[in-house]
């Protein structure tokens, strides 16, 4: 599927600081919008519904899967997450950047529908340094904690699969990173071609 705007989809394992990174990247770039995600577990701490995400029942998430409501969806540590199709795909199509947080699953599921897609994992410097990260957030007990560590690795396994890696050790560091791959993006060819169309007709090139 081709679109004039372009998606950006942030995957990391929980703890690794893609919430606080992709919230800065919103507040320094006007031209990109975030995507609320559906979920079907509960909100945590100051998250608000319809900000995080769209919070709703199991019953509610399963008949928007019967009725095709989302472009990808999967089951994360014990919770249902889903894209919506019709609000991502009326922003690309008017030529709005899209940002995703997003799992590993739904990111390559992404990928499969919108070639053009930007894969980005964010990776823990080191897994004692995700760990404390887990423990300073005080949100999940020791049980939880241990299954995410778990999953963590099978999560960090799949960057492999993924266009860019960003190592978040310093927020202000990977900040930066993640802007340059925003940036860089916007000024490929192929993206180009597809959000200045005017241009390129003048030049002769399409």
């Amino acid at each position: 599927m081709e679109t004039p705007g372009n998606l950006f989809c942030v995957a990391a394992p929980s703890g690794t600081g893609k919430s606080s990174l992709v919230k800065a990247l919103l507040e320094l770039d006007s031209r990109l919008a975030v995507s609320v995600s559906h979920t079907t577990r509960r909100p945590r701490g100051q998250e608000v519904h319809g900000r995080e995400y769209w919070f709703i029942d199991e019953p509610e998430f399963r008949a928007m899967v019967a009725h095709g409501d989302f472009f990808e969806w999967a089951e994360v540590h014990g919770n249902l997450y889903g894209t919506s199709r019709k609000a991502i795909q009326e922003r690309l199509e008017r030529g709005e950047d899209v940002v995703l947080e997003i799992d590993w699953q739904g990111a390559l599921q992404i990928k499969r529908i919108f070639p053009h897609a930007v894969l980005i994992f964010i990776l823990p410097p080191s897994w004692d340094e995700l760990m404390q990260r887990l423990n300073r957030r005080g949100e999940d007990t020791p049980e939880v904690i241990a299954t995410r560590m778990g999953n963590a690795r099978t999560e960090v396994a799949q960057a492999r699969h993924f266009d860019f890696v960003i190592i978040n050790s310093l927020l202000e560091t990977a900040l930066f990173d993640l802007k340059t791959v925003v940036h860089s993006q916007r000024l490929r060819y192929a993206a180009q071609a597809r959000n200045r169309t005017q241009v390129f007709s003048a030049l002769g090139l399409v």
